[in-house]
């Protein structure tokens, strides 16, 4: 299946790592979010299970390794094209993962840029549509109790 003008909506995977008050973002370089910045993730193979396309994604995307925690939030990208035709369609299943490897991290893939963004920041960023549902709802999360809190629940 071609991930344009897909028959069927595509499965796709997001990865939610917090450090510190912050969120490790990448800016896209391909389309359909070229230049929007967006959690690490992409596309769930043939024959792959859930939590290694989520490792996978991370590692290509941003260098590091991951441990996949739990799923947080199920969203949709939906992107129409000029004649009202679905362009674009995946079901994204975001997962919260803990990084292993306390390094930089390092674009990789499509991705331009990956870095580590405070939370009250990113929304100033050109986030994709479904990021910034995802980043309101962590935020609404946070204010409610500490992101620590928050995070040991989903363990």
């Amino acid at each position: 299946m071609t991930r344009e003008y897909p028959e069927y909506p595509i499965p796709a995977v997001g990865a939610i790592a917090i450090s510190n008050g912050k969120i490790l973002l990448v800016r896209r370089g391909s389309p359909p979010a070229k230049g929007f910045w967006s959690i690490p993730g992409g596309v769930i193979e043939v024959g792959e299970r859930i939590e290694d396309a989520v490792r996978r994604e991370f590692k290509e995307e941003t260098g590091l390794e991951c441990e996949v925690l739990n799923l947080y939030h199920i969203t949709q990208a939906i992107i129409k094209d000029d004649e009202g035709r679905v362009r674009y369609h995946y079901i994204i299943l975001d997962y919260f993962v803990k990084v292993v490897n306390e390094e930089e991290p390092k674009p990789g893939g499509d991705v331009l840029e990956a870095k580590w963004v405070r939370i009250k920041d990113a929304m100033k960023l050109n986030l994709t549509r479904s990021a910034r549902e995802l980043l309101k709802k962590l935020m609404t999360g946070i204010s409610k109790k500490s992101l620590d809190q928050q995070i040991q629940h989903v363990r």
